[in-house]
């Protein structure tokens, strides 16, 4: 962003605030963080009316809205704050901190605004009555741009007030991300009717900060109030990292007054005052100059004037607490002033040392009224026991005194970010079409919270290598922003409504081999670089449906024939000529419809390969690895190594050239990470062949047999579930028409080397010219087992179909046993099976045994309530795959969070410490409050 006098002078003022008395207005927030400059004036005016300050000397800026407002005024704090009332519907002057808080209406897409209850203390701050709950969604996520920058060191404060909003007196418990990291876990349980706050030090490497609260599934997330105060970058290092802080102490002062915060401290730190047992209070009333080159922590005067000390040098200063784990990694800062008028020659000189083992320093010698600041921060300090000594000096007479101290714990920050130029470009994507779905916070980072459309690479700082935002309602011109995503393999911003021509840019994307664009309202030619392209077999170019743009160059329109009708004598002639004209012009138009997206021709030049080719690949069809209706499958191997499988159509096959062609023509023009990929065919006389990417892990049913011995854990099988409802849901709602699979079942999902689920077996499907259609079939669908009942006696399939077949499939996952258990009499059906425990609740014997319970009982229920809602007999009662898998995103959710809990719990019961805040009336409490002896 630009600097803030290029800031002030856009604006045309510079305001400077004053009480009568001289005293400041508390520093605001910068309200326009993360606006654009050019929106800065009017927002401005929008806000103005509503801040009056009546007959306290203002500078009055007469652009306001208001022409009767005399005294109306709107603070651009060069401070660096940025101050959100989470909830609140107006922006307002804090009353205690006279700090600036702005609503967070248009900062964020999501969530409901409520109120806490009429029970709550009368004395609660102002942005604590207000909160926004986010009962939709896994994450939700504020995004935060402040003036300053990346690089630059940034307190952030998220403050949770729970007040029983919601009537369930039930408070929950999430967790809050930073960025692409877990900051901590929100744990209320202790907090009081008047919450918690969480402070968190941070540099970050990009000009924004998300801050994400994460649904765990113990309760709906909700955020009171968010702050952010810019620090100087001398103070608090990092280390690559975060600092979460765990306490501020103001030593000596009754712990029964009020925290210190903003406009004491100009950086809006909380100091909670404390007086331990034993230790005796001084004070003085003379002035002390905190800010300093020499001590750039700038402490408010009022937490220095107060200090502790013992009754003598030989009694030490002792602090000591038990970290709830011993590898958290602990910083700790000692500030210290001499506030006693000593005798002359008189020094105070103290030592500081750790577990009794190590001085942290050398003699630390104290000059009257000027501070100074002891951080131990290199190497942190960990432990199962913390003891900090503070004693006189070897020789000194004068005992040991002690200010303040703060302590935080180091967070690691291990994920990276997607690429800056991607974020930027992605952001400005959904900005200019205004793209409605949940696209908050980074767009690849973590991966199970990845934003809907989008694939990301898998490295350490990813890239977004496809975009799907086809049938999105875009409208406008193909945005510039898109030829920042230079990664970018994969583009479909197909049955949109995109104007304008097609740009040049996009061949000069390096990586994009899929380029979709049919079904839009596109204008002139086909670039020729994108033609040459397609001619090398470089792209894969849709832009049919477009009746404005011309593929060739220079553009060479086919001329319309002209329809001669011949000059009837008897007018009921030729209104039948008219009639004949007109119905086969319907006939055509649907039937042009309702034919499948692009009907490739199969003879692609560079997925074309001889029978003798094959041959060689399959090494004379050496080894086998699977077999189906077209034929055997085979290993192959190309001529760069790269293994494939190669199924061969064969002279007996039951399902015949007409299936093998249409999945063939199907797998040429659809593309996704969980859809098996074709690497080529051949077509040579009666020598057909498929050839796809190997799988090497084989299909989903060889996981789920009771012969296995690798048993898939419960974490692999939600993750499974989750690959195979992406590529379902694209197939669905990413693909014009839609498509249908019609053979949905475990051995036509395969699993890659990473266990990477995709779906196979596109020879029986179908695409329709609307989402709505049906067809009756007359030749065999499906897998007995796997069909849906409505097909069964109607014979009409549709995109429930496939949901059904995709709710038994998940059943299998969950409860590991097959859709038909074959007996003498009869064959039994899971769902015959696992409907009595589901109605008595026994999710024990539910879960595949095989598991031992090595599983988390509200990811199950979830799994289990998501495969219920696929299987109802008649179709409408079904969900969309795009609920399907938003619902198993969730569950996924849920055993992530599990796992990462348990795992912290085995590597030293981990557990993240709840610091509960006092800011004026707020009840301060903590779990590792120190000690003192």
């Amino acid at each position: 962003m630009n600097s803030a006098s290029n800031l002030k002078a856009r604006l045309l003022f510079v305001l400077a605030l004053t009480f009568v008395g001289n005293s400041r207005l508390a520093a605001g927030n910068n309200q326009n963080a993360g606006r654009k400059l050019d929106e800065i004036p009017v927002l401005l005016e929008k806000r103005c009316s509503g801040l009056r300050f009546p007959d306290i000397g203002l500078y009055t800026w007469h652009a306001c809205n208001d022409p009767y407002a005399q005294h109306c005024a709107v603070k651009i704090d060069s401070r660096g704050f940025i101050s959100i009332d989470c909830g609140s519907n107006e922006d307002y002057i804090d009353e205690d901190t006279k700090i600036p808080y702005i609503s967070d209406k248009g900062l964020i897409d999501t969530g409901i605004v409520k109120t806490v209850s009429s029970d709550s203390p009368a004395n609660l701050r102002r942005n604590a009555k207000n909160l926004r709950s986010f009962p939709q969604g896994t994450r939700n996520c504020y995004t935060l741009r402040p003036e300053q920058g990346k690089n630059n060191n940034y307190l952030i404060r998220a403050i949770f007030v729970y007040g029983n909003y919601d009537g369930e007196n039930q408070i929950p418990e999430f967790d809050l991300h930073l960025g692409v990291n877990e900051w901590t876990t929100v744990n209320l349980t202790n907090a009081g009717p008047h919450g918690f706050y969480y402070d968190v030090i941070h540099v970050p490497l990009t000009d924004y900060i998300d801050v994400c609260l994460i649904n765990t599934g113990r309760g709906v997330p909700f955020i009171s109030s968010l702050e952010l105060r810019h620090l100087g970058n001398s103070i608090y290092q990092t280390q690559g990292g975060a600092l979460t802080k765990r306490m501020g102490y103001d030593i000596g002062r009754n712990s029964s007054d009020f925290s210190v915060r903003y406009p004491k401290d100009t950086y809006d730190r909380i100091w909670q005052p404390v007086l331990f047992d034993g230790w005796i209070p001084i004070t003085t009333g003379s002035t002390i100059y905190s800010e300093s080159s020499e001590n750039p922590y700038n402490l408010p005067d009022v937490v220095l004037r107060t200090a502790a000390k013992t009754q003598n040098s030989s009694l030490p200063l002792s602090l000591y607490w038990s970290p709830p784990d011993s590898l958290s990694k602990y910083y700790v800062y000692f500030h210290f002033v001499e506030i006693e008028k000593l005798e002359a020659g008189q020094q105070r000189e103290l030592k500081i040392d750790l577990n009794g083992e190590r001085d942290l320093t050398e003699s630390v010698k104290l000059d009257y009224l000027k501070p100074q600041t002891i951080a131990q921060n290199d190497p942190p300090i960990s432990g199962e026991r913390i003891h900090f000594s503070i004693s006189a000096a070897k020789g000194t007479k004068l005992p040991p005194i002690l200010n303040a101290v703060e302590i935080f714990v180091l967070k690691d920050l291990p994920n990276k970010p997607t690429a800056t130029d991607d974020v930027e470009a992605i952001t400005d994507i959904k900005k200019l079409y205004n793209v409605t779905r949940n696209w908050q916070g980074d767009p690849c980072v973590p991966s199970e919270y990845s934003w809907d459309g989008l694939n990301c690479s898998g490295d350490n700082h990813p890239r977004i290598i496809s975009l799907n935002l086809s049938s999105s309602n875009l409208t406008g011109e193909i945005a510039t922003s898109i030829s920042n995503l230079k990664a970018m393999q994969s583009l479909d911003l197909s049955y949109n409504d995109l104007t304008g021509p097609l740009p040049e840019f996009l061949s000069e994307l390096p990586n994009l081999n899929t380029l979709i664009l049919s079904g839009n309202n596109l204008t002139g030619s086909v670039p020729e670089a994108l033609l040459q392209k397609f001619r090398d077999g470089k792209l894969a170019l849709s832009v049919g449906e477009n009746p404005d743009l011309c593929p060739s160059v220079p553009c060479k329109r086919k001329k319309k024939k002209e329809v001669v009708v011949p000059i009837v004598a008897s007018s009921i002639a030729a209104v039948l000529v008219l009639l004949f004209i007109f119905s086969a012009l319907v006939i055509y138009r649907r039937k042009r419809k309702g034919d499948m997206v692009n009907k490739s021709n199969i003879k692609s030049k560079n997925q074309q390969y001889s029978y003798s080719e094959v041959v060689s690949i399959t090494n004379n069809f050496r080894t086998i690895i699977g077999g189906g209706g077209f034929g055997k499958v085979y290993l192959g191997k190309l001529k760069d190594e790269t293994q494939v499988a190669v199924k061969l159509l064969s002279a007996s096959s039951n399902q015949g050239y007409k299936e093998f062609q249409a999945e063939a023509q199907l797998l040429m023009i659809v593309h996704h990470k969980n859809l098996v990929s074709l690497v080529g065919y051949c077509d040579e006389g009666a020598k057909k062949a498929l050839i796809y990417e190997y799988m090497a892990n084989g299909n989903l049913l060889q996981h789920l047999s009771v012969t296995n011995t690798n048993v898939l854990t419960w974490n692999e099988r939600i993750h499974i579930a989750v690959d195979a409802a992406h590529g379902l849901e694209y197939l669905h709602n990413g693909c014009k028409p839609p498509i249908i699979h019609r053979d949905l079942k475990p051995s036509n999902i395969l699993l890659n080397e990473h266990m990477q689920a995709k779906i196979a077996d596109f020879g029986l499907s179908r695409a329709f010219a609307t989402e709505n259609d049906s067809h009756v079939s007359t030749r065999p669908a499906g897998t007995l087992g796997y069909v849906d009942p409505e097909f069964q006696s109607s014979g009409n399939f549709n995109k429930k179909s496939d949901v059904y077949s995709f709710g038994i499939i998940l059943f299998e996952l969950i409860t590991g046993r097959t859709a038909i258990v074959r007996g003498p009499v009869r064959n039994n059906h899971i769902l015959d099976w696992v409907n009595p425990l589901i109605e008595r609740g026994d999710v024990q014997n539910i879960i595949d045994p095989r598991l031992e319970g090595e599983f988390n009982s509200t990811s199950a229920w979830k799994a289990i309530e998501i495969a219920m809602s696929c299987i109802p007999s008649y179709a409408i009662q079904r969900p969309d795959m795009s609920y399907v898998l938003a619902e198993l995103k969730e569950c996924l959710a849920l055993e992530m969070a599990h796992e990462r809990t348990q795992r912290m719990a085995t590597e030293g019961n981990l557990t993240t410490s709840n610091i509960p805040f006092k800011i004026t009336h707020l009840k301060y409490e903590s779990d590792i409050v120190p000690h003192s002896r």
